[in-house]
């Protein structure tokens, strides 16, 4: 058995603003509550929430760590009453309401996940945040069944690659675009049937073209603003658009028409706010149908560039940059 400190080190926000307000602090370790698990981190993935967070724009949920960080992959290192799943010792890898970028965080124990067979610590801390959020607003959100047509933007970021590997590998065709011709090929390295640079091609005339005119039965996006009419455009007959983020804004003027001509459905979620038990029922999902891609190699992480702990400024700086290709991650114990 392993000693649990008093104190941790963790990153704090001295307050709302860009990267360089992420500091190294100590804090007291948390405890773990009826339910939940305390993980000793050893990586945390780094994700656009986690920015707009800093950045005083998505205040953690009410009991949530005020301390940044959706994702983790560690060892337990307690667990609190009732918890039968996981014992002191376990690997997990384990979606957060918060407290990731600190050497100990916790987590309800049904939204923890061995890790997947093959895979280590860092590159475990990238799967969490992604899958969620994919299985839950492309397969039960967007209902993308094999033989379907699938549209997602940001194909390069790591809910653009999880998706395309993710989609491709339940039987549907992907559509992603991308900004620039690395990010293009990256794209179709991941699975993508065709990669649209939106710098050089207008995507709504693409679409069009590739699916004869057709549409897509579902669009993914995390742009907003002036992408939303454009999606609409993009659909087919009882097409779905799923929209996760504003990257452009969540304000459009949008001609709703289509929805009723196409009989479109449009939703869209954020994972934090989601009840408790739905993601513990998306953690039993992926756990059964998803983590045997990443054992048998047909899912793959993908690791842009791996900072210290201390370096989350620099972590931010890079998200913010949209330079990157694929994941990034803070290496905590020892870093």
């Amino acid at each position: 058995m392993t000693a649990i400190p008093a104190t941790m080190r963790h990153i704090a926000a001295r307050e709302p603003g860009p990267p360089d307000v992420l500091t190294l602090v100590e804090g007291e370790v948390p405890r773990p509550q009826a339910g939940e698990v305390l993980i000793r981190v050893a990586y945390a993935g780094v994700n656009r929430p986690d920015v707009l967070q800093r950045a005083g724009g998505y205040p953690p949920p009410p009991g949530a760590s005020p301390i940044i960080g959706l994702e983790v992959a560690g060892t337990v290192a307690a667990v609190g009453e009732g918890v039968t799943a996981w014992r002191e010792g376990d690997g997990v890898c384990a979606l957060t309401p918060g407290g990731g970028y600190a050497e100990y965080c916790v987590a309800p124990a049904g939204h923890c996940l061995p890790l997947p067979r093959g895979l280590g610590m860092r590159e475990a801390a990238a799967i969490p945040e992604n899958a969620f959020t994919v299985w839950h607003n492309v397969f039960e959100r967007g209902k993308l069944v094999a033989g379907e047509t699938l549209l997602v933007h940001g194909g390069s970021s790591g809910i653009g690659y999880t998706t395309i590997q993710m989609a491709k590998a339940f039987g549907a065709t992907v559509i992603s675009t991308a900004g620039g011709s690395d990010k293009v090929a990256f794209c179709k390295s991941m699975g993508a049937d065709h990669a649209i640079d939106y710098r050089a091609a207008d995507f709504v005339a693409e679409v069009a073209a590739i699916t004869g005119k057709k549409g897509v039965e579902l669009v993914l996006d995390m742009v907003g603003g002036d992408y939303i009419a454009r999606n609409l455009r993009c659909l087919a007959l009882e097409g779905r658009l799923v929209i996760i983020a504003f990257l452009h804004g969540s304000k459009a003027e949008v001609d709703w028409m289509p929805i009723m001509l196409k009989r479109l459905t449009v939703t869209g979620s954020t994972m934090r706010a989601s009840p408790a038990a739905r993601k513990a029922g998306i953690a039993s999902s992926l756990r059964e149908r998803v983590w045997p891609l990443y054992a048998d190699g047909r899912m793959k992480v993908v690791i842009h560039r791996e900072f210290a702990l201390g370096e989350a400024a620099q972590a931010h700086a890079l998200m913010e940059s949209s330079a990157h290709v694929g994941k990034i991650v803070l290496k905590v114990a020892g870093g």
